[in-house]
């Protein structure tokens, strides 16, 4: 019985460590462990049920034989000398107890260890969980969340039961950004861990001493060394004989003193705070938060007062004339429009159905070595690998993650249709433009700050595909989004929110043929809700007469 347990433990484990499917990258894919768990809930219950059976029957067993034995023993010479029971006596103790053996030592867990490890082979694994860990980090830092907020599920925007963070889960949280380093998260999930177990929180398994051990080494590690000595002189009352903490205290107390010392040969001076952010947090990455807090747009009232909303049907096209589509002015330099109502839902379910099984990391090329890569600066499905420069292995480029599909035009009437009205719309040869991209972002799906033309340093950058430069790009939204997840222009300051239906569209190059850098854009970390997109990048070659070249370099 044992040893049986143990094998099942092992191929759990087994399957549990070979499952690989970045499922954290995309809000489409954890939909499916939904489902495949609530059939593993309804597959436990059975095996609750059936436990629960068993053990009804040999409770009655028990009842019947107690009754008997209570009777027997008044007088076992007259018990025994009914012949009926000396028969019911020996076939009890020959066959029946046998029988109640079998019935104790009958596993009925088979049927759900068996359901359970066929899908644990598509479980999440490590990875997922610490990409979902990172992706709560992001949005911490990028909607300015502090952790009592993400903790007790109060999310701006949010409708649903309040879903709490426990003791666990915080601990867990502040491990991942110990394992990465990043002392900054480290203490703040750490300090929150604790503040819910001071609260009374029940924590099985995990003690203050624990959580206080990580919260002065990364204050420590911040230069904080009085709060660090503070955390510590708190473990040892807790703990009196924690080893490292009796040393920690030494060094921290002599570590303190050089301090005062050198400050009191300063006049006192106090030395400057250095906790924070980490290192990276760069000018760009502040201004694209705020952009996607909604701050810092860059319009003027003057500039807003010349966007305008319009009835567009692109030069009397024949599809247009009778009903021209909507058109809005969502920037003026470089210019954005959107194009309201383009796709009917019918047509973006189908496109999700279509993409959907074919969802994986994204790849892109890379400007260096011109291979392909995969970038985790785009957090949705198609999550990317790159290869490692030293060693040549495929790895993952952790400034893209997501998951995309492509879809040609020949695999669906209804993703020909969209190319068709992309055409119509624009103006421009959609026949020698990529295939339509489909994406769904995450946990905290985001594309961090990139352009989708290549520049003068990446002369190959499309060369494979012949048809030149990315002239343009279509961007639908495919999904609306309750918080978060805008599209946001770093270089002029510019935001775009989802709207379900919806495409916007620019020029990635002036009509000269160079690079129109104010399009540097980023898609902003989903904070609630799921997030599909799709885009249609259209290049160069066959818009030589549809929109004809300039011979001034930034027009």
């Amino acid at each position: 019985m044992v040893l049986c347990h143990w094998w099942w433990i092992q191929v759990l484990l087994v399957t549990s460590c070979s499952a690989h499917s970045d499922f954290f990258t995309s809000i489409g894919h954890m939909i499916d462990l939904l489902s495949t768990e609530k059939e593993l809930v309804t597959s436990l219950k059975s095996y609750i049920q059936a436990e629960e059976d068993k053990l009804q029957q040999i409770k009655e067993w028990a009842d019947r034989l107690d009754a008997l034995s209570a009777e027997a023993s008044q007088d076992p010479e007259e018990f025994l000398g009914h012949p009926v029971n000396a028969f019911k006596l020996m076939k009890r103790l020959n066959t029946e107890w046998v029988e109640l053996e079998s019935l104790i030592l009958k596993d009925v867990s088979d049927e759900f260890i068996s359901n359970l490890t066929i899908h644990r082979q598509h479980f999440p694994n490590d990875e997922d969980q610490t990409g979902a860990a990172k992706a709560l980090m992001r949005l911490q830092d990028t909607y300015q969340l502090d952790t009592d907020t993400i903790a007790s599920g109060q999310l701006p925007g949010s409708s649903l039961p309040r879903s709490v963070l426990t003791v666990e889960d915080c601990y867990d949280v502040g491990k991942v950004a110990y394992s990465e380093a990043d002392y900054y998260h480290t203490e703040l999930w750490m300090a929150q861990a604790l503040k819910q177990l001071d609260q009374g929180e029940p924590a099985a398994g995990l003690d203050a001493v624990t959580i206080l051990d990580y919260l002065s080494y990364s204050v420590y590690q911040q230069g904080e060394l009085q709060s660090a000595l503070d955390f510590t002189k708190r473990l040892l009352e807790l703990d009196p004989t924690h080893q490292r903490a009796n040393g920690n205290l030494k060094y921290f107390e002599y570590q303190l003193a050089k301090q005062k010392q050198a400050e009191g040969e300063q006049g006192g001076r106090q030395r400057s705070e250095t906790r924070g952010r980490p290192a990276d947090y760069l000018p760009e990455r502040k201004k694209y938060e705020q952009l996607c807090r909604g701050e810092a747009v860059e319009m003027t009232p003057r500039r807003q007062s010349r966007l305008f909303c319009r009835y567009h049907d692109n030069g009397r096209h024949p599809r247009y004339v009778i009903g021209p589509v909507k058109q809005e002015d969502e920037w003026d330099r470089p210019h954005i429009v959107r194009y309201h109502d383009i796709v009917s839902d019918k047509e973006m379910e189908k496109v999700k159905e279509l993409a959907k099984p074919r969802l994986r990391r994204a790849t892109i090329s890379n400007p260096v070595t011109g291979v392909l890569e995969t970038a985790h600066y785009r957090i949705s499905k198609r999550r990317a690998t790159v290869h490692d420069p030293q060693t040549g292995t495929l790895t993952t480029a952790h400034y893209r993650v997501s998951k995309s599909a492509w879809l040609g035009a020949f695999e669906h009437p209804v993703v020909d249709k969209i190319n068709q009205r992309i055409e119509d719309v624009t103006g421009l040869d959609v026949s020698t433009a990529e295939d339509l991209q489909v994406a769904n972002y995450g946990v905290g799906g985001q594309y961090e700050p990139h352009f989708d033309f290549g520049r003068k340093d990446e002369p190959d950058a499309f060369e494979e595909l012949g048809t030149g430069n990315r002239i343009a790009t279509w961007l639908l939204y495919m999904s609306d989004v309750q918080a978060g997840g805008a599209t946001v222009f770093t270089d002029v300051g510019a935001a775009v929110w989802p709207k379900k239906g919806s495409a916007v569209f620019w020029y990635n190059l002036f009509p000269s043929g160079e690079g129109d850098y104010r399009t540097r854009h980023a898609a902003c970390p989903v904070l609630l809700g799921n997030k599909w997109v799709s885009n249609k990048w259209i290049h160069e070659r066959g818009q030589e007469f549809r929109r004809r070249c300039s011979l001034q370099e930034a027009h």
